[in-house]
């Protein structure tokens, strides 16, 4: 996400005040202390115009049942 919002040209505080949470947050999200909730990564794929999961991996795989 810092990637996106440097390309941007878009501060933490300035993305923060988009999205209507806290620098604090912009920066938990970005340094991987805070998980976004599912409203928070819609709207953040929105304002950089890319797919949830161009932002946000998720490595986690179900176990096989076999």
């Amino acid at each position: 996400m810092r990637v996106l919002r440097a390309e941007a040209g878009i501060s933490q505080g300035e993305l923060a005040q988009r999205l209507g949470v806290s620098r604090q947050t912009i920066n938990a999200v970005e340094t991987d202390k805070y998980d976004p909730s599912l409203p928070l990564a819609l709207r953040l794929a929105k304002v950089f115009g890319v797919p949830v999961d161009a932002i946000f991996l998720d490595d986690w795989a179900p176990d096989d049942p076999a």
